[in-house]
């Protein structure tokens, strides 16, 4: 009964000093380490009233008092070292000293002691928070500290059999009571430390994937339009990452004065490594990309350079072609990618032929497949990612397909830049309140000639 009644006036206690981890005071002090003469007094204030109040809600017997008064001094020295902890010591001990009873000194002078030797081991474990072990360990040795020096005084009063009765009375309920508590704050304490170092963590990744967004989007072109010098076409391109770094990809060059090369992809996985997998692959496909190559040709080469080494497993789908501006003729080759859509100045809506082909980076030495399509006077070729088709609402529904076709069959006139951004404002009305999953990436090229 006496282990229990202790147990509820000491959950008063951390209910306070869980509110108290809460304060910048105690941030100061637990995480940065930063004890002022300030926070040094308030800390000794707050937890000498906790050494007060351990004293006047213990339970008496015969002429002594079963307490949690030396968790106070004990937590100070543990969090702030021994000046704060003797500072609390001292007011719980001047407080039970003038309490008087026959263990009026010991146990003034056993507060006094909780709050040094919890600063020794402050200072032993160089500013570190104790383990919580080791803080059940401390509170057992304070305890039983407490209780041979109560004996020791009682040899000096003559009243040793009274004492050893109140000894045996409260030894146990003690021990056990100022071992949960201060295993508790402990917990709570260390618990404290954990969630700052997690968020400093969280905050150094938002960071750095900040700063990777910066550098992913430094290597994509965004300079709209990208050829004003050249009347016979027109383009535009977008990403929008579904998170801060995202796996899509575009890019487009000229390879000689009448041929322009373009591309988009979509990286297997999300974040960090999507990003990185995907600069190698943009990086590649424009190495790789000469003149009077096939688009075939440079898939392969592509392919076979992402496949070396590929512990990852990763993998980029991609479509490449290449445009003859002088023809409209246009030479593709699919790497296992969503089929592009030709957009007729009438307002009919054709995909291309597919091609035989999967994603790079899977298979070595896979023979891509080249095939042509004639673009005429002021067609537009429409590609995508997945992003756009799989983008799915609340209900689980899919923005798909036919919803995009009938969106690009009234974009026939529209320049590149509006029919891309046409398309991503209906797909985030589709989407409403829902989590975007994937990235969304469109690139359109309009033939003018």
């Amino acid at each position: 009964m006496v282990a229990v009644s202790l147990i509820n006036h000491m959950a008063v206690l951390i209910v306070i000093a869980y509110v108290l981890t809460r304060t910048k005071l105690y941030s100061e002090v637990i995480i940065e380490k930063k004890i002022t003469i300030k926070n040094g007094l308030i800390l000794s204030l707050i937890f000498g009233l906790f050494s007060i109040y351990g004293t006047v809600s213990g339970i008496r017997i015969f002429d002594a008092t079963a307490n949690v008064r030396d968790l106070g001094p004990a937590i100070a020295g543990l969090i702030a070292g021994p000046v704060v902890g003797v500072c609390a010591g001292l007011i719980g001990a001047v407080h039970r000293y003038f309490m008087g009873g026959v263990t009026g000194v010991p146990c003034s002078v056993a507060t006094l002691f909780a709050g040094l030797i919890g600063g020794i081991v402050f200072l032993i474990r160089k500013k570190k928070i104790i383990s919580i072990t080791g803080a059940v360990l401390f509170a057992i040795c304070i305890e039983l500290f407490h209780m041979v020096l109560a004996y020791l005084w009682s040899l000096h009063t003559g009243k040793t059999a009274q004492t050893m009765m109140i000894i045996r009375s409260v030894i146990l309920p003690m021990i056990i009571t100022n071992s949960i508590g201060i295993a508790i704050f402990i917990f709570i304490a260390r618990n404290l430390l954990k969630e700052r170092r997690v968020e400093s963590e969280k905050a150094k990744i938002e960071r750095d994937l900040h700063i990777a967004h910066d550098i992913q989007m430094g290597i994509i072109p965004k300079i709209f339009p990208p050829f004003p010098e050249r009347s016979e076409l027109d383009l535009f391109a977008i990403i929008e990452p579904a998170k801060q770094v995202g796996g899509d990809l575009y890019d487009y060059f000229f390879l000689d004065e009448s041929h322009l090369c373009f591309c988009v992809g979509d990286v297997s996985g999300k974040g960090v490594p999507a990003s990185l997998f995907m600069a190698v692959s943009k990086t590649l496909i424009k190495a790789h990309a000469k003149q009077d190559m096939s688009p075939s040709e440079i898939l392969f080469e592509v392919n076979n350079m992402l496949c070396e080494e590929n512990e990852s497993s990763m993998f980029v789908t991609v479509f490449l072609g290449i445009l003859d501006i002088e023809t409209g003729e246009v030479e593709y080759s699919n790497a296992g990618h969503n089929i592009p859509y030709i957009i007729h100045k009438e307002g009919l809506i054709k995909k291309i032929e597919n091609t035989k082909g999967i994603a790079l980076g899977v298979l070595a030495d896979f023979q891509f497949e080249t095939k042509s399509t004639l673009l005429m006077k002021d067609d537009q070729i429409f590609i995508f990612t997945d992003g756009v088709n799989e983008a799915m609402n609340k209900k689980n529904e899919q923005f798909g397909l036919d919803r995009l076709e009938n969106i690009l069959s009234s974009c026939n006139n529209c320049p590149p830049k509006k029919t891309s951004m046409h398309v991503i404002d209906e797909v985030y009305a589709f989407q409403g309140d829902a989590i975007q999953f994937d990235d969304i990436t469109i690139l359109v090229l309009h033939y003018r000639v």
